[in-house]
């Protein structure tokens, strides 16, 4: 249920489509992705405070920060469900390679709750270790005084656009507003906003939860707007859009999940490209179950990496970021059909795996970006008129 906040101009995705990028700005790419230590910093075995450490190079090169992280032994993350973007095998991976246990706490939660996480759990060893959370909310951390500045050894490979400069939070994965649907319920293939005013999808639709919680539901909602003659400076035609579909009887007013589409119940999911995907499609049989893109409107957001400032086990947080922006951890993501932030340079280095690039869902070359300032906005006209005008979800 992450709630994902968008990126305003200036800090567009980098999303690439069967090895060519589509849309943003070119990454800085510096030889590709690699967890190879940056170089210099302290001597290897000197007694480093691991929760100032801004670089691998600051404990003294990779080989000691891997020492310091399994001294530690453990990493607590939150909020990551195993079928997201392939969560669970990353977190599996990451535990064979080091021998460090990862304990995952309130895997269905959302950004907010890890933001209120650091700080309620502050100071106590079950605190959240590292965060992956929508822009808003990496902000809001970042303006909290919250995050702590790290850069990955890979850190020229993600484009400045996606990145604090001082490396308190980094673009890690995103993806595109897809439709998904079951082909052995719906023999018309919808492939817009537009198709799914169709009468012959009554009591079909949904998306996952209520927009002014979920990030994937606002998103939707955006979407929908931008396909109505909307824009990121008005969201009202989407959320009228979907009033209207409630009104029809299209939009089913309950959260969909992949147990109410393979239930039949929301056969029809409006839902980020890569969760359709690897949540829906990889557990129905048959490759019954299709992904589209919307061919009237496209919106694609980032969500980010961040450190929490007061980490109980500081080291391993900065060893699974590491990890994460190696080339090992983002083809991990790209296998869980998300678009890892470092795609562009892995595809010119040559480290990208081809396979799980070419099986992403074709990336549209129109999409727009809100600014954060339209951001919050929106999410706020959201809040003031989803539920009288649409209901709850």
């Amino acid at each position: 249920m992450k709630f994902v906040g968008s990126r305003p101009v200036g800090r567009q995705l980098q999303l690439v489509a069967a090895g060519t990028v589509v849309v943003g700005l070119l990454a800085a790419a510096c030889g590709g992705s690699s967890g190879s230590s940056s170089g210099g910093g302290a001597t290897a075995g000197a007694k480093v405070d691991a929760s100032k450490a801004t670089s691998a190079a600051d404990f003294g090169g990779m080989d000691a920060l891997v020492a310091a992280a399994k001294k530690e032994g453990q990493l607590n993350v939150i909020t990551l469900p195993p079928d997201w973007a392939n969560y669970g095998e990353i977190i599996s991976s990451f535990t064979k390679k080091y021998g460090i246990k990862i304990n995952s706490a309130n895997p269905d939660g959302s950004s907010a709750d890890e933001i209120s996480a650091v700080k309620q759990l502050k100071g106590q060893s079950r605190a959240p270790d590292v965060l992956d959370v929508g822009n808003s909310f990496a902000l809001q951390a970042e303006s909290e005084g919250l995050l702590a500045p790290y850069k990955v050894a890979s850190w020229n490979d993600i484009d400045s656009g996606l990145k604090d400069p001082d490396g308190k939070w980094f673009a890690d994965y995103g993806g595109y507003v897809s439709i998904g649907y079951d082909s052995k319920v719906i023999t018309d293939p919808p492939k817009s906003f537009a198709d799914l005013k169709k009468p012959e999808y009554k009591g079909k639709i949904a998306i996952n939860g209520d927009p002014t919680q979920a990030g994937a539901a606002f998103a939707a909602v955006m979407a929908a707007s931008l396909a109505n003659g909307g824009s990121f400076d008005n969201i009202m035609p989407g959320i009228q859009y979907f009033a209207d579909l409630r009104k029809s009887g299209n939009f089913v007013p309950t959260k969909g999940t992949p147990a109410t589409v393979q239930s039949g119940e929301t056969p029809i999911l409006l839902w980020w490209d890569y969760l359709n995907a690897g949540s829906v499609a990889d557990k129905m049989s048959g490759g019954q179950y299709k992904i589209n893109i919307p061919s009237d409107s496209s919106y694609a957001a980032y969500y980010d990496q961040a450190i929490n400032a007061t980490a109980p086990h500081p080291a391993a947080a900065r060893l699974w970021e590491e990890y994460l922006y190696s080339a090992e951890g983002q083809n991990l993501w790209l296998k869980g059909r998300a678009r890892p932030v470092e795609l562009p340079a892995m595809t010119t280095a040559g480290t990208v795996d081809k396979a799980l690039a070419a099986a992403l869902p074709p990336a549209p070359s129109d999409t727009k970006y809100p600014t954060d300032a339209q951001l919050t906005a929106a999410q706020k006209v959201l809040a003031d008129n989803w539920a009288k005008m649409v209901g709850g979800a």
